[in-house]
């Protein structure tokens, strides 16, 4: 992580992008608060506003997440790393435990940004959010611990495929591309199983208000166990394979 530039340049991209847009968005829905609908202002959710911008860093973390172990495999240094430490699934681990320590920092900081920077321009008569109402706090904790899991689904992703055009084009398809074609189903179909969706799981644990998402959905940390399940299970059948594949 330390040894490319691509780290620093995702972190940077993804603090743009969450503090970024949070920004722009609050301080627009400020600026036309009193033109909006009464459903609008019932439904109005200042914390998951503030933190739209997690959407877009959900996709920077995934790419960072598939580099850390791609990169290694597109270059053939991870021949060099299993010399050193010919037991692969440590190896794995220990990056795994590196990329979530990091990742996880860097979320919640980005998420704590992104959420005060923009309560701090969501001016009267729009309401504003504090940590100490209900639900705040959880769902601002809650955008670091998304991102930290994502990154980790896309870790485990790149070890499968080892090549990070196709790790990176499978993980945006899981996110954004598979619940897109979910929503053109019937009703019937779609709406049981939207709530399996990365995308829907991390709306609700990054909202205030479930009413604010579409469909059925699992609560907040049942959602999460359900997105750690998904990144287990990545890392799982990752760790099997590096095993029994060569180098």
């Amino acid at each position: 992580m330390r040894s490319v530039r691509s780290t620093m340049w995702t972190l940077i991209a993804m603090t743009v992008v969450t503090v970024g847009i949070g920004v722009i968005v609050c301080l627009s829905v400020s600026n036309s608060w009193r033109t909006l609908s009464l459903g609008d202002r019932l439904t109005f959710d200042p914390t998951g506003l503030s933190l739209k911008g997690l959407l877009f860093s959900q996709l920077i973390v995934g790419v960072l997440g598939v580099l850390i172990m791609s990169a290694e495999y597109s270059t053939g240094t991870i021949r060099s790393t299993l010399a050193a430490v010919p037991n692969r699934r440590r190896v794995l681990a220990t990056k795994a435990a590196v990329f979530a320590a990091v990742s996880l920092v860097a979320g919640e900081l980005l998420s704590f940004g992104a959420f005060f920077a923009g309560q701090s321009l969501l001016a009267s008569p729009a309401p504003h959010a504090i940590l100490s109402q209900p639900g705040v706090l959880r769902a601002v904790v809650g955008g670091g611990l998304v991102l930290m899991i994502l990154g980790l689904l896309a870790m485990g992703i790149a070890t499968i495929i080892r090549h990070s055009a196709g790790a990176i084009t499978t993980y945006i398809g899981a996110i954004l591309v598979i619940p897109i074609i979910v929503q053109t189903l019937p009703s019937s179909i779609s709406r049981p199983i939207m709530k399996f969706m990365p995308l829907q799981i991390t709306n609700v644990m990054t909202s205030v208000r479930p009413g604010l998402n579409l469909g059925t959905a699992f609560s907040p940390w049942i959602g999460f166990t359900v997105l750690c399940g998904y990144a287990a299970i990545s890392l799982g059948v990752a760790g099997w394979l590096m095993v029994r594949r060569d180098a």
